[in-house]
């Protein structure tokens, strides 16, 4: 069977060009009223418009068309890798992204504290969005738990979200969700998925034992007075950057998932601090030392899934404000994309495709005057699957030798 990574091996090709990911997270919108303009058209972004002004459109499709992605499949197509060959666990993910270092005896498991009435129904998925600060205290008293025959580790990620982690001979990752995804349920039991091998069935007996214990402990610590689990995996083998692109890659991102997305594919994570302004520093100081750079900015996926509008507009404007301090550097090659669609209108991530804009001085121009789904739709791209994405820079930064005679 074809497989993309084995031709961009045979083809890779070594030289001083810098390719640069600008990943704004949940880009895609869709507009208010029919025929008006989304969040990314009616937001000022004279910057990205001139990009586009020189560069190429179109939209990419993350996974298939008509799938809504998770972020996590999301931006591995991005990386260029297919997501439905590589399929990864959200809790693999979070422990990567706070440099938890998993073992082949371990499974992650993402968790998210949670609000319980007194029936054990969630009414708050997301405990109220607690600080960190809290989430660090319940995490303490979390890994205290102890559970014969294997080890457990919890950690805080940010804000209500935490990784678990069991460790032990015999475990396997195939354990569905606890989290039924909506309020006004009760959270669902750990349960293998499918018909289960033995060892999955061995982790989603533990899980139950670690959430019957921390309901108890938990109990008195509204809003966060119980959780649930997501994403519960196992680490995969997977390529790296280097390995499939000959490219010395860095992540820049704040958030822990996209770090471990990015650990997860060989890519060097550099310290992001925690704003836009921190990322652009961070990019000027590591310019010399890569080349290929993964920008993740994520704030317009959140706005979008807060259902607020004009706040993600804001944060189009903010994302394109920074254009300017990556162009000064003179890559080669910039794309400009998001990893899905986060209409506000709809308040979650969408089937939507994903306005992409690739700039390079290798384009074939095609009169886009603007960076928005319009004009995307009507750009030179087209319509393509987002892990065609990588293959394109690679040839406009003269990365890809030529294929056959």
């Amino acid at each position: 069977m074809f497989d993309l990574h084995d031709l961009t091996r045979r083809l890779a090709i070594q030289n001083d060009s810098k390719i640069v990911l600008l990943v704004a997270d949940g880009l895609g919108g869709l507009p208010r009223e029919p025929g008006g303009k989304t969040e990314l058209e009616i937001a000022r972004t004279p910057h990205l418009d001139e990009l586009a002004r020189r560069g190429t459109l179109g939209l990419s499709i993350p996974v298939l068309p008509g799938i809504t992605p998770g972020s996590g499949p999301g931006h591995l197509g991005l990386f260029g890798y297919d997501p439905l060959k590589y399929q990864i666990g959200r809790g693999v993910l979070e422990a990567l992204g706070i440099d938890f270092d998993l073992g082949p005896n371990d499974v992650a498991v993402r968790g998210n504290f949670c609000t319980l009435d007194a029936n054990g129904v969630i009414t708050d998925r997301r405990a109220g969005r607690i600080g960190s600060d809290i989430g660090k205290r319940l995490c303490e008293k979390l890994d205290r738990i102890t559970i014969p025959g294997v080890e457990v580790f919890v950690r805080p990620v940010k804000e209500y979200r935490l990784v678990i982690v069991f460790r032990g001979e015999g475990l396997g990752g195939d354990v569905d969700d606890t989290d039924p995804q909506r309020t006004g349920v009760a959270p669902l039991d750990p349960q293998p998925l499918g018909a289960g091998d033995a060892a999955s069935k061995r982790t989603a007996e533990i899980a139950a034992q670690f959430l019957t214990q921390a309901r108890e402990i938990l109990a008195g610590d509204a809003p966060a007075n119980f959780l649930t689990m997501r994403g519960i995996a196992k680490r995969p083998a997977i390529p790296t950057f280097q390995e499939v692109y000959g490219l010395k890659a860095a992540a820049i991102a704040v958030y822990p998932m996209y770090r471990g997305l990015a650990r997860l594919v060989g890519m060097d994570v550099l310290d992001a601090g925690g704003t836009l302004d921190d990322q652009m520093r961070r990019l000027e100081a590591a310019w010399n030392d890569h080349t290929f750079f993964f920008v993740h900015f994520k704030y317009t996926d959140s706005s979008g899934e807060d259902g607020d509008f004009a706040a993600k507009v804001a944060r189009t404007e903010e994302f394109d404000a920074a254009v300017p301090r990556v162009t000064a550097l003179g890559p080669t090659v910039v794309i400009v994309t998001g990893d899905h669609s986060t209409p506000s209108k709809l308040r979650s991530h969408s089937w939507h495709p994903v306005p992409v804009l690739l700039a390079a001085d290798t384009c074939r121009f095609d009169g886009s005057e603007g960076f928005g789904e319009s004009e995307c739709r009507r750009g030179g791209l087209g319509q393509i699957e987002a892990k065609y994405l990588m293959p394109l820079a690679l040839a406009h930064a003269g990365r890809l030798e030529k294929f056959g005679a």
